[in-house]
């Protein structure tokens, strides 16, 4: 289906569902066949190189039907939970890889460079924060001023820590402590370490989540509360990884 030529038209100002998910199937799979004397300009260029391999095509559909029945617990589309038509193509409790969501979000496109190496994002158009959490951290991969606490306390709350130059007093502190106030809201991404045998490994989308607490101050130590329950298994294996 996003092998169609994508379209272009807009849905309350977002471009529609299917074009950001061939958008992120570019970064994912089309992409590294880029090289420093080729670069795809459009998305319709990246998708027109797919399109010349049908026999691709069909071993990715065959895939991603597989790995659907291999699935170990439910996921939820994120419009459905929070009632929007914004076509954000993401599902909590699935796992995605932080291109997954800044395409979904609209923020990365083809042709256009955006500087993830850092947790935190800001969506202006859904008044959205996104917080990508790493639960181990060695100094190795990580600064001093990097190495935040973060932990789930229960399948319900979880412990996060701002970046290190945040204050209570700041914009981007008020942001977050009165987002239910000011209709903002948090979105947390979990993954248990950076790399696993040698891959990169995506985080598990834990959906929309609510301010309880907070203390401190560069940085501010909060704990929020997710409006569903981390999926058990998820929640035993980040035990683990933060004992």
């Amino acid at each position: 289906e996003v092998l169609s030529s994508p379209s272009t038209s807009r849905v309350d100002g977002s471009a529609d569902a299917s074009h950001r998910i061939a958008t992120g199937l570019h970064f994912g799979l089309i992409a590294a066949a880029e090289t420093a004397a080729h670069k795809f300009s459009t998305l319709g260029e990246s998708l027109d190189l797919l399109r010349q391999h049908p026999a691709i095509v069909q071993e990715l559909d065959e895939l991603l039907t597989l790995l659907d029945e291999r699935a170990d617990h439910l996921t939820y589309p994120l419009d459905y939970e929070m009632g929007w038509t914004h076509r954000v193509p993401l599902s909590v409790h699935a796992e995605h890889t932080v291109n997954d969501v800044l395409t979904a979000f609209g923020m990365l496109s083809v042709g256009r460079t955006i500087f993830t190496q850092k947790g935190v994002f800001r969506d202006d158009q859904t008044n959205s924060d996104l917080f990508f959490v790493t639960l181990e951290k060695s100094e190795r991969d990580y600064s001093p001023s990097t190495l935040y606490k973060d932990y789930a306390i229960s399948l319900d709350e979880f412990h996060w820590e701002s970046q290190s130059g945040t204050t209570q007093q700041s914009k981007t502190g008020q942001r977050y402590i009165h987002h239910r106030e000011r209709g903002g809201n948090i979105f947390l991404f979990v993954r248990q370490r950076q790399k696993q045998d040698g891959r990169t490994v995506p985080y598990t989308f834990l959906g929309p989540c609510d301010y309880v607490s907070h203390k401190g101050d560069r940085p501010i130590a909060f704990v929020w509360r997710l409006r569903k329950p981390m999926p058990a298994a998820f929640f035993r294996e980040t035990r683990v990884a933060t004992a």
